[in-house]
């Protein structure tokens, strides 16, 4: 069956109501037939439903430990020193956002969460990193707090270790697509991806509903691997019934949801699933989410296979650098 008649039967198919639990231990496998295996359930889970919990996905509970408590610690300082960090301040939305600075559903008030976003650096401090000479309309240094000595070194270490998860699932989309398992190696040698750390604050008595954790949306890169909480439910996904199915925090996974780079990619063959937070749980509640995209300076045109005379392109193609950037200048009123 083609990439096109298997779309077409997963958009005739009844609404997922669950979010299925993909394990990575075979990913790193040397028998092809084990890992066109994997490759055909990520398959299903990107065509189906667009989001998927992994198990095994090799980022050490300590390094997600470290980088928790290093955002917790950064959340804690006062408004005032949080705010050195705008991100009003610099050209590629690289710092902090405060509270309500964001809205990613035009038909809410705003986004009742506070994030601290970066992307690629390295470990050790370099002056002239090669990675970040194609970046394009997204170029610029990452900024950081100068009074927590910790921070830094604990979410890149969180950021690298996510990174290299990345690396390894992209060969799982390929295979998922029918191409090479190499086919995205040269379209993600710069490691075009961003992180936020967020906090969400409690939200007790009288809520607005057009306030929520952050509003319906889709994300910008190619996929995005998130960390939760554990123990707090706020994360809803979007079904074809337009019913939204929660997507609770699960021990030892993470959530992979696709964004609009794959489907323009795919032509939305690949589904990019409209999603939301809503923290109404009277606590606070954390996150971690790595956006990984195709490098900026890549053109993103549909795969011919995921093109038919009954499914003609549907985006106007672009760089991913551009895209990326126009969706945040929308996000935050820019």
């Amino acid at each position: 069956m083609s990439l096109v008649q298997a779309a077409r039967q997963a958009e005739s198919a009844e609404a997922f109501k669950h979010i299925p639990i993909i394990d990575l231990e075979t990913v790193s496998s040397s028998d092809p037939a084990t890992r066109k295996s994997l490759g055909n359930a990520v398959r299903e889970a990107c065509m189906n439903v667009g989001f998927l919990y992994i198990t095994n996905h090799g980022i050490s509970e300590k390094t997600i430990d470290d980088a928790y408590k290093a955002s917790k610690e950064f959340f804690s300082l006062t408004l005032e020193r949080k705010m050195q960090l705008d991100i009003t301040k610099t050209s590629n939305f690289k710092g902090y956002n405060p509270v309500l600075s964001s809205n990613n559903d035009p038909e809410n008030a705003g986004d009742m969460h506070e994030g601290f976003e970066f992307g690629w650096e390295e470990l050790e401090v370099k002056t002239n990193d090669e990675k970040r000479a194609h970046d394009g309309a997204m170029a610029g240094a990452n900024v950081w707090p100068k009074d927590l000595p910790n921070f830094r070194g604990a979410v890149l270490q969180y950021y690298h270790a996510a990174v290299a998860l990345g690396k390894k699932l992209f060969p799982l989309f390929a295979l998922a697509l029918d191409l090479p398992e190499n086919y995205f190696d040269d379209k993600t040698r710069n490691s075009a991806a961003i992180m936020r750390v967020l906090h969400y604050p409690p939200q007790t008595g009288p809520v607005d509903a057009r306030v929520i954790g952050i509003g319906a949306h889709t994300d910008f890169e190619c996929f995005t691997l998130l960390w939760q909480e554990p123990g707090i439910q706020a994360l809803q996904v979007l079904n074809a019934r337009k019913q939204w199915i929660d997507a609770p925090p699960i021990p030892g996974t993470l959530v992979v949801n696709l964004g609009d780079q794959f489907a323009r990619w795919t032509n939305d063959v690949f589904k990019s699933t409209v999603h939301r937070a809503i923290n109404r749980n009277g606590v606070r509640r954390y996150s971690i989410p790595l956006f990984f995209g195709t490098d900026y300076d890549v053109m993103l045109e549909p795969i011919p296979s995921c093109v038919s005379a009954e499914r003609p392109p549907k985006y106007e193609v672009v760089t991913a650098g551009d895209y990326v950037k126009e969706r945040l200048k929308a996000t935050y009123g820019y």
